[in-house]
């Protein structure tokens, strides 16, 4: 009796737990840090301009322009190459303010956005309105002034590479950079909660999937020491991309210290993926 009264005592615990997991799994993919937009010249962009972008139900979502060139530089091209940059779950504009500043590519326009329920940024984050978000972003620099809509890439780490890699299945892009992305929020979840079932997961952000449906250049950045995404998924994501794509392993890093390990030698290689896949359009004659 004392048996069938614990097994039926662990089993509505697991039950509790399942249906706790149930309910918050969207704070847990989505925790929505707030924080308003940072002055620009305390951040080192002072010529960051902000922006508003307006979604479907009215929900405004913040953001920031970084120009290809500085006020009174005259750019080399009529247009120039775009960059959407979509940050990690736990990030927010005012936290990558700097990491922007460190990694912004020379001569090319930078789009980032706060998620919905983010920074600066009104409403709630789900999936559904995160890539909402991602494709006004891509919306709005497509049609910026003296941005090449032939010529935007995409820029996605962590959560971000889910928001990325749906612009690049679903948008024309010139490529596609994913930093320590997911295969799947049902993979995830299956390492950080193996003894639940992965049909109680509801998110799906299944980046195995969408990257099929990119053709662009793909490149795959992973920390080899990543304890929350491992390398693995990173690997996968790569041989999965049925265009060119180029897997590079920052030795030695984890997850949330990419830029800190790899430092100028990340960036450089970003960089130059960059200016190796950005093609001009030939100009109207």
């Amino acid at each position: 009796m004392f048996l069938i009264r614990l097994a039926l005592g662990a089993l509505a615990g697991y039950v509790v737990i399942a249906g706790l997991l149930w309910m918050v799994q969207d704070r847990l993919a989505f925790p929505a840090p707030r924080a308003p937009l940072p002055d620009p010249a305390r951040a080192g962009l002072p010529d960051a301009q902000a922006i508003t972008l307006m979604m479907s139900d009215g929900t405004r979502l913040a953001g920031w322009f970084l120009p290809p060139a500085p006020a009174g530089v005259v750019p080399v091209r009529a247009t120039s190459p775009g960059l959407i940059w979509f940050y990690g779950n736990g990030e927010n504009i005012a936290t990558v303010a700097t990491v922007l500043r460190e990694f912004r590519p020379p001569g090319t326009g930078v789009l980032v956005v706060d998620y919905p329920g983010y920074g600066a940024s009104g409403g709630r984050a789900r999936e559904p309105s995160v890539y909402e978000a991602a494709d006004l972003a891509y919306d709005a620099l497509a049609t910026h002034p003296g941005i090449d809509p032939a010529r935007i890439f995409v820029y996605g780490r962590s959560l971000g590479s889910a928001a990325a890699t749906h612009v690049a299945a679903t948008h024309r892009v010139a490529g596609l950079i994913l930093e320590s992305p997911l295969t799947s929020a049902r993979a995830v979840a299956a390492r950080a909660y193996p003894f639940l079932p992965r049909f109680l997961v509801r998110l799906r952000l299944d980046n195995l999937v969408a990257i099929t449906r990119v053709h662009c250049p793909v490149l795959v950045v992973h920390g080899t020491a990543d304890q929350v995404i491992p390398p693995d998924m990173g690997r996968r994501i790569a041989a999965a991309a049925p265009g060119p794509a180029e897997l590079v392993l920052i030795d030695g890093a984890d997850h949330n210290d990419t830029y800190d390990v790899g430092g100028r030698a990340y960036r450089d290689t970003v960089w130059a993926f960059l200016k190796r896949t950005d093609v001009p359009r030939p100009a109207s004659p």
